[in-house]
């Protein structure tokens, strides 16, 4: 079992050497989950470079807003549907961040390939839900063929760069063997 896994009783050094695993465990996820929320803002604004000149409005986050929240038209609550459109983006990168820590993946030592194309593979999964359940089920809106098409590619998009994120551990600029500290 990977050392990340273990509970604390089972961790050899941190019985000899009277070591605390689980305050440390605790900073390990707490890193982990920053740094995905933090790859999770940087995916939703390389997203929201991209759909901007590609998709007339706001994202549906606005449509949610006004249905939900609000009562006006989606157009009234530009702020709102940004703050909520970059608050959805920073939680899913947590949770993938979290994951992909769960696994035992050491954010210094992660196959970069790898974690970029989990990054893919679940913003993928995000944007056939997001489709389905947000747009579909509770805002009810369909959209056409070029629409669908903006939504999923914006949804790579935001996986690269969430992926890039987390493969790099956010050391964009330091050398390797510092990715993994803080």
């Amino acid at each position: 079992m990977p050392t990340s896994l273990r509970p604390a009783d089972e961790d050899s050094d941190a019985t000899t050497t009277g070591g605390d695993r689980s305050g440390s465990n605790r900073r390990s996820l707490a890193r982990a989950v920053a740094s995905g929320a933090v790859g999770g803002l940087v995916g939703t604004l390389a997203m929201t470079a991209y759909r901007i000149p590609l998709f007339e409005g706001l994202p549906p986050t606005a449509e949610f807003w006004a249905q939900y929240v609000g009562d006006g038209d989606p157009s009234s609550y530009p702020l709102q549907a940004l703050a909520l459109h970059f608050g959805y983006g920073a939680g899913a990168g947590s949770v993938l961040g979290l994951a992909l820590s769960r696994l035992g993946d050491d954010p210094g030592e992660r196959d970069d390939r790898v974690t970029l194309l989990a990054g893919v593979a679940y913003a993928l999964v995000l944007s056939v839900l997001g489709n389905r359940i947000l747009l579909g089920r509770l805002l009810d809106v369909d959209l056409d063929g070029e629409e669908r098409l903006v939504f999923h590619v914006g949804h790579v998009v935001y996986g690269l760069a969430l992926g890039t994120w987390l493969g790099t551990a956010g050391a964009i600029g330091r050398s390797r063997s510092d990715a993994g500290r803080p």
